[in-house]
């Protein structure tokens, strides 16, 4: 059969451009002992991406040049040599980016079209699910009653995160978004308690006016000015959970630091940066618990959906610029 995958052919500088990139025809391969053939049906893109399209050091290995780049996809098991697997399987792993993945079956998870849809493995119950969850819970130490100021808030993490905070007894939500119409989904849709377009005026100020009494907790998506008036905004043992930084993402050169930091001496306050890669022993509590909360309608999701492996790119540089609500997935 004939497979379509992306691979990276040169690494970008600032925004990624089409021509870092190329839609390639190969041949799939016949599964070896322990692997399986699976045929994606979605594939995820994140904005963690861009920075595996850099050769920077970072917490994981960049994307190979000349080789299908990787992310996040569930599929059918066509083609099973490995035990345990057999063709029907459903399964999640990280061979996304392309038609088909021969992988290693120790990479695969099995999930149950019939508990949910497929595409949700790849975002409220899957990867972006549980960033919202550890993140805000174990990461920010929320707690009943804080204050929680999220960036990037319709987003697929960030609309978790508020929604979570507010199940779990938040006093006040407050979001960020990039549009108006996002900003009416917070309120209207995802129960925020205040929302607010940062394209409408200085964030600092549309923060104090959301958050008189301040903010507990921020969980940052954003970085930039967002972080700055998250620390000007910041009460007594605040604490700041760094998940993103995606307004920096595509900078040629170092973004300056939030001008005021030393307030955090004042307040007690604490920033942390996190990945969802070392809070996996949550997994099955996160399973339980947002499951439950989905499967009651009591946490809502939205998905943007590209259709067809020509349209991969686009859907990434497309989450990059905001395009999309809630979690952005490619359906082939």
């Amino acid at each position: 059969m004939i497979n379509r995958e992306w691979h990276l052919l040169s690494r970008p500088v600032g925004w990624p451009k089409p021509e870092d990139f190329a839609l390639v025809e190969t041949e799939t391969r016949a599964p070896a002992e322990g692997q399986v053939l699976v045929r994606n049906k979605y594939l995820s893109v994140d904005p963690y991406m861009r920075g595996r399209m850099s050769a920077a050091k970072s917490y994981t290995a960049p994307f190979e040049l000349g080789k299908v780049m990787q992310g996040g996809a569930v599929g059918e098991v066509v083609e099973s040599n490995a035990e345990g697997f057999a063709a029907g399987d459903h399964v999640l792993h990280f061979g996304g980016w392309r038609e088909y993945a021969t992988i290693d079956a120790k990479g695969a998870v099995k999930v149950d079209p019939d508990l949910a849809p497929l595409s949700t493995y790849l975002g409220v119950l899957g990867m972006t699910g549980l960033t919202a969850y550890a993140g805000l819970l174990r990461t920010a130490s929320f707690k009943e009653g804080d204050s929680v100021f999220v960036s990037g808030a319709a987003g697929a993490v960030g609309s978790q995160v508020g929604q979570i905070a507010k199940l779990k007894g938040a006093s006040r939500v407050i979001g960020s978004a990039g549009s108006d119409e996002k900003v009416k989904l917070l309120v209207e849709e995802y129960g925020f308690d205040a929302a607010f377009n940062y394209k409408n005026g200085p964030v600092a100020k549309q923060l104090r006016e959301a958050a008189p009494d301040g903010v507990d907790v921020y969980f940052d998506n954003v970085g930039g000015d967002h972080l700055e008036a998250a620390i000007g905004s910041l009460n007594e043992r605040g604490r700041i959970a760094i998940c993103g930084m995606i307004s920096v993402y595509n900078n040629t050169e170092p973004a300056p630091g939030p001008k005021n930091l030393s307030r955090l001496i004042q307040t007690r306050g604490r920033i942390e940066g996190f990945l969802v890669g070392d809070h996996y022993d949550l997994q099955s509590q996160f399973v339980q618990e947002v499951g439950a909360w989905v499967a009651s309608g009591e946490l809502k999701y939205r998905e943007t959906v590209a259709e067809g492996i020509e349209n991969n790119l686009e859907a990434f540089l497309g989450q990059l610029r905001g395009d999309n609500t809630g979690k952005m997935i490619v359906k082939l």
